[in-house]
């Protein structure tokens, strides 16, 4: 998962310089040296499994642009990927990705991973992204 998320953070930075006239790949390169700021938040959801896919693609979708993973649904278990703004005016990309699992009938396990490149300045936009959307996802 760690490298897809590179690969992933790194294609956004390396947009992200494109759109304001900078070199992408020199970007790109660079972005890949970056050190990662990275939050993992466990919750647990008071709905059945469906439910909580359904609300957790729902809150994530409104936080982002969903990413297509390459893996199929598993009857237990299943994962969300969007990539977000973070950061100081949503500049930083932000590769938010929700695992859902099955739990009892009435509730469901939600692991919150938010993952964000870091500049010189620390911004935390993978931690504060993370905590953003677990307040959203357990309200």
């Amino acid at each position: 998962m760690d490298e897809r998320e590179d690969e992933l953070l790194a294609d956004e930075l390396a947009a992200l310089a494109a759109v304001a006239g900078g070199w992408g790949g020199l970007t790109r390169f660079v972005a890949k040296l970056m050190r990662k700021n990275v939050h993992e938040i466990d919750l647990v959801v008071a709905l059945p499994f469906e439910d909580t896919v359904e609300r957790v693609a729902r809150v994530l979708g409104r936080a982002g642009r969903r990413v297509r993973l390459g893996s199929e649904p598993c009857a237990e278990q299943r994962m969300i990927r969007v990539v977000a703004a973070g950061g100081v005016g949503g500049m930083n990309p932000v590769v938010v990705t929700a695992t859902v699992t099955k739990g009892g009938a009435s509730d469901s396990q939600v692991r919150l991973r938010a993952a964000a490149k870091e500049g010189l300045i620390r911004q935390r936009a993978g931690e504060r992204t993370a905590s953003r959307l677990a307040a959203l996802l357990h309200t």
